[in-house]
């Protein structure tokens, strides 16, 4: 399997420690990030840089050449709707050639649209014909589905954007078995793509509170109500945790028909916290 992935065969214990040695973690272009970075993630531990509301694509790039800088293989996130043209993606793709970054991940985004790009498959196709040196570009999943999109248009977005990429990594849900059916369904429309199941890692919910504080109101306001599930679940007694989910997915990881070989993980910048609850579960398998 490629660099970056973990081994897709022993037992399900050895299969999880691979897959908490070779996840990505998700961050945030803010100020400091960088340095909290540096001082808590190994550099072996890949990284992907988001297309942040109240930020620009030019912010998410110039983390990533940074981060890149430091040892670290980084995906900066490119969101379609945040795009003006062709020229700013050909400019963008050009920085990432001259910075050594060959991974990507393409969404849609949230944001209003800003040019002529609507959707994912739009920059995948604009990249394809423009020609690209990515070596590894993700994509978006979603195992519950999408509030505004109906499923089988889903299904066929990701069967047309399955063409450009070579990953998935999924939307957070917290029911394993909502997860496994989903990549089991992926399985058997024809798409061989590795998925990353995505899930928050070890955050607060007053960390939580502060990360939508940084992205402005009208921003914050759509981020609350994507992530409204995951709020609930901070606001839980106990608050949350990813073991549990970790668990549910444990017998499933690497089996041939769902092709789960990895997890992302949000970490809303709380690395260091993210990092310690990394380094408390692989010590506890041994």
């Amino acid at each position: 399997m490629a660099t970056g992935w973990a081994v897709d065969h022993g037992t399900p214990d050895q299969v999880l420690r691979s897959i908490l040695t070779h996840l990505t973690y998700e961050v945030m272009p803010f100020k400091g990030t960088e340095e909290k970075v540096v001082t808590n993630v190994p550099a072996t531990t890949r990284l992907t840089v988001t297309a942040s509301p109240g930020k620009t694509l030019s912010d998410t790039v110039d983390l990533a050449e940074r981060l890149t800088r430091h040892g670290y293989t980084v995906a900066p996130h490119l969101s379609a709707r945040m795009l003006t043209d062709r020229a700013e993606l050909k400019d963008l793709v050009d920085r990432c050639a001259g910075a050594g970054i060959s991974s990507l991940f393409v969404v849609g985004g949230d944001a209003d649209q800003a040019g002529e790009f609507y959707d994912a498959l739009d920059v995948l196709r604009g990249l394809d014909e423009m020609g690209h040196h990515f070596v590894d570009i993700g994509v978006g999943g979603y195992p519950e589905g999408h509030a505004g999109i109906p499923d089988e248009a889903l299904w066929r977005a990701l069967e047309e954007k399955a063409r450009y990429a070579h990953h998935i990594a999924t939307q957070v849900c917290f029911d394993a078995r909502t997860t496994v059916a989903w990549s089991r369904q992926v399985r058997s429309r024809g798409i061989d793509l590795p998925i990353r199941v995505g899930m928050p890692g070890a955050v607060s919910r007053q960390k939580l509170m502060r990360v939508t504080g940084k992205i402005g109101l009208g921003d914050s306001a759509r981020f609350l109500k994507k992530q409204q599930g995951m709020l609930w679940k901070f606001f839980t007694p106990g608050g949350y945790s990813p073991n549990k989910l970790i668990r549910g997915l444990r017998p499933h990881l690497a089996e041939p028909d769902t092709r789960l070989r990895g997890f992302h993980i949000f970490t809303f910048n709380d690395v260091e916290g993210t990092e310690a609850w990394r380094r408390k579960l692989l010590d506890g398998l041994g």
